[in-house]
Order: C-alpha cells, then sequence, then structure tokens
C-alpha cells in the first residue's frame, strides 16, 4: 500500500490556503479524502509532502500526518489478518474515524432523583414521596459540603457511607431513628438500582445497617383527656382543643382530620340519634378505613354542623395548620394541668442522654393518635381490629406501643399480686373513646 500527501489547489479559498488531501493505493483501488488540515502553497513541501517550517505549528502538523499514514498501513494490515478484503469505506474510517460518544455517568444523587420519579409514577403517596426528597437533600447536602458533588452510584463505598452517617448525627444534629429513616430510605433506593435497573453498587447492600430504635411515645391517661374536657379555655383555643380530642377518639392523623368532610360520615340518623361511622381513605398509607365515632366524637362533629360554621373546602372541623395546632396544644394542655415530668431519652455524641421534660412540652397532634392506641388498648380491643382501624400494614407497626405493654404486665401483676380490682375509671369518657368499628 502507498499512501501519499498533496494539495488540493482547485478548492483554494479566499484566504489563500488550500487543504491537504491523503491518497491511499491499494489492490488496486485509491482512497482519497481530506486530512483536515490546510496551508499556502508556498508553506507545502511537495517532494518531502510535509509542511515546511514557515507554517506556524509545522511540527505537530507534520507528526499528525504521519500518524494518519500509520493508521492506514495499520488498518490494512488489520483487515488482511483477519481475512477481510480492504475497501475504500473500510479504509476511509481509519481516516476519519467514528466519534464515539461516552454517555456520562449519571452522578448519585440524580440516580436517586429519578428513582423518585419512578416512584411518583407508580402512584405512591405525596408524604411518602416527600420522605424520600429528604434522603435525597440529605445526601447532595453532604456530598457538597465533602466535594463529592459528581460521585456516581458505583463510587459509594462503605467508607462513604459511614461518613455520611456521621455527617447525620454530628452534622446534622439528627437522632437515631432520624438517621434510621434516611438511611432506610437510600437503602430502598440502592436496592431498586441493583435489582431492578442492573446497576453496579460501590458496596454490598447486606453492609448497609439499619436499626430503628424503639421509643417511648407520648400519650395521654384517660385522666388526662377528662382534665382536656373539663378545662375551661379562651374561646380562641376551643376549637384546637375540639379537633385534638375528636383525633384521640378516632385515631385520625392530622393529615387526614384536616381533610375530613362530609361525604366521609355515614349511617347518619336525626342529630344525635343514630350510629355514625367515618370512612375514609388515608393520606398517608391510602388504607380504607372505617371508625365508629363515639358519642364523645358524635358530639364534637355536631358542634359544628350549623350553618355560621362552615369551614373552607367544606371541612368538617375547624383545623389550623399544623404548626399553630401544635403550638395550641402546648398551651392547653398546660392549662388543663398537664404538667406532670415525663423522662426524655436521646442520643448525644453516643452517650445516651436523659432529660425530665413537663408532659404539655411534647404534646402534639400526632400524640392523639397514639393516645387513641393506648387507650383502645387498655379497653380491651383486639390488637388486629385497631391494626385495620389505624391503616397499620403489619401488625408489628400497631405493637410499637410499648408503652400499652407496660400497661398491661402493670394490670396483670396487681391482679395477681394485689387481688382482682375494678378497671380504672375513665371519668368524663364514660368508656366511650374507643367504640371503634373495623373496615
Amino acid at each position: 500500500m502507498k499512501v501519499v500527501f498533496e494539495l488540493r489547489h482547485d478548492k483554494q479559498n479566499k484566504a489563500g490556503t488550500v487543504p491537504v488531501y491523503v491518497s491511499a493505493y491499494f489492490d488496486g483501488l485509491r482512497l482519497r479524502c481530506s486530512t483536515k488540515e490546510r496551508c499556502e502553497p508556498r508553506q507545502w513541501n511537495e517532494k518531502e509532502q510535509e509542511f515546511r517550517r514557515s507554517l506556524p505549528g509545522y511540527t505537530s502538523a507534520n507528526q499528525g500526518l504521519q500518524a494518519l499514514a500509520r493508521r492506514l498501513e495499520d488498518k490494512y494490515r488489520e483487515l488482511r489478518a483477519a481475512n477481510v478484503a480492504p475497501t475504500v469505506a473500510l479504509m476511509r474510517e481509519a481516516v476519519n474515524p467514528a466519534v464515539v460518544v461516552v454517555k456520562e455517568e449519571p452522578t448519585l444523587v440524580a440516580r436517586f432523583a429519578e428513582f423518585r420519579e419512578v416512584l411518583s409514577g407508580r402512584g405512591y403517596a405525596f408524604h411518602t414521596l416527600r420522605h424520600y426528597k429528604t434522603a435525597c437533600n440529605h445526601l447532595a447536602a453532604f456530598l457538597e459540603k465533602s466535594r463529592r458533588k459528581g460521585l456516581t452510584l458505583a463510587d459509594y463505598t462503605s467508607a462513604i457511607h459511614d461518613d455520611f452517617v456521621s455527617h447525620l448525627r454530628t452534622g446534622c444534629g439528627l437522632s437515631a431513628n432520624g438517621v434510621y429513616t434516611i438511611v432506610k430510605d437510600l437503602k430502598t433506593f440502592l436496592r431498586h438500582a441493583q435489582d431492578e435497573r442492573g446497576l453496579t453498587l460501590g458496596m454490598e447492600l447486606k453492609r448497609l445497617e439499619v436499626r430503628y430504635t424503639d421509643q417511648a411515645k407520648t400519650y395521654l391517661t384517660g385522666a388526662d383527656l377528662a382534665a382536656l374536657v373539663a378545662v375551661k379555655l379562651p374561646k380562641t383555643l376551643e376549637p384546637a382543643r375540639d379537633v385534638f380530642l375528636f383525633c384521640c377518639y378516632t385515631g385520625l392523623r392530622y393529615s387526614d382530620v384536616a381533610s375530613l368532610h362530609a361525604g366521609n360520615v355515614h349511617g347518619l340518623g336525626p342529630k344525635g340519634d343514630g350510629d355514625r361511622v367515618l370512612r375514609l381513605t388515608q393520606t398517608k398509607t391510602r388504607a380504607t378505613v372505617s371508625i365508629y365515632l363515639s358519642r364523645l366524637a358524635s358530639e364534637i362533629l355536631d358542634r359544628y354542623d350549623v350553618p355560621e360554621r362552615q369551614f373552607e373546602g367544606a371541612r368538617l372541623l375547624p383545623v389550623l395548620a399544623n404548626q399553630p395546632m401544635n403550638r395550641y396544644l402546648k398551651k392547653i394542655t398546660k392549662l388543663a394541668g398537664l404538667t406532670r415530668l415525663v423522662e426524655v431519652v436521646s442520643t448525644a455524641g453516643g452517650q445516651v442522654v436523659k432529660e425530665a421534660v413537663q408532659l404539655h412540652e411534647l404534646v402534639t397532634m400526632h400524640t392523639a393518635r397514639h393516645t387513641f392506641a393506648v387507650q383502645s388498648l387498655l379497653r380491651g380491643m383486639p390488637v388486629a381490629v385497631l391494626q385495620r382501624v389505624m391503616g397499620h400494614a403489619k401488625i408489628q407497626n400497631t405493637m410499637r406501643y410499648a408503652q400499652v405493654v407496660e400497661e398491661l404486665q402493670h394490670q396483670a401483676m396487681r391482679a395477681a399480686w394485689d387481688g382482682p380490682a375494678t378497671a380504672p375509671a375513665v371519668s368524663a369518657l364514660d368508656g366511650t373513646v374507643c367504640n371503634v368499628m373495623a373496615a
């Protein structure tokens, strides 16, 4: 094979430069194409077939021509060795190799965002998607702070994960269960990437520990509820107290009571007469539940079922935003005398920290749901029924109310050691807090 470089004088441009072409002769064929180099005719040495010194950068330009000649010769030998007849088209590939575009590997955070889009497309609830977004945001903040923004899925190793967990604990000040929630969501994402997308991880999932620490859940006793019913409050606080008590009697989450409307109430008889139930789809889990409305719960609904008390969006109860509700509840429970000390256990710097806090400081809207679960079990509701009423997918979630187990143990020990005793008085509740119908 013979390789020749030549100028194409017929293609001179206005600047006076002409292109340099390469001609390769092989097996009776000729390949002729541009080298994509240009020069003025005086800058070309026709005898030596190379650029003269007068061309700026002539050394690298000549090296380029030499490399092109070697590629052509190598391509010719390669085709011959493979017993493939060289053609003009095949040889042209040596002059203008096909550009292989290597797609840049998406970053770890980008993969996490794609995972959230997948969950959204599969119809996951808003609150679930929000949890995954929180985990993704924490991960992005950690990678930004540690200068690892370009980290890919395969680069996320056990050592980097340990740094991330340390960042959550010390940098963000999250509790043990706060870290558990973030890591659990991260592990779900990594498992999806590995099992459903076939992507390679930088660590073994079995080495990614996820542990939940059972913590005491704040709840109110029957006496506490009676005190809330009896306390005299300013008119501005009464609606918040009523909404909270309604959730204590029904086990509704804040998101569900805030969206409660007339279409959720069924079996309606004349006001104050006839059994009524709530049927709704929970906002968080999308589980359908059916809850019997006790006399106390019905009284609260009837109190606001008057024309002058119509709320935005046809809501049944005057539910404020969650944060104002929680602020009001702390004032209300303090006025009701719920000031006994409760032990709060947390972890700081790897040490267990115990603190005595007044009960009213711990009360939030979610305390009502805990109260409903505890009081229902103490009054004899079967755990399986409570599970369906609360919309728990697993019965283990229902059994996480550790205080309930303690109270039942205390009752059994009292009966064994002190003899049979009458059931605890429920004061103004009249035992009607937890009359519940399973879905």
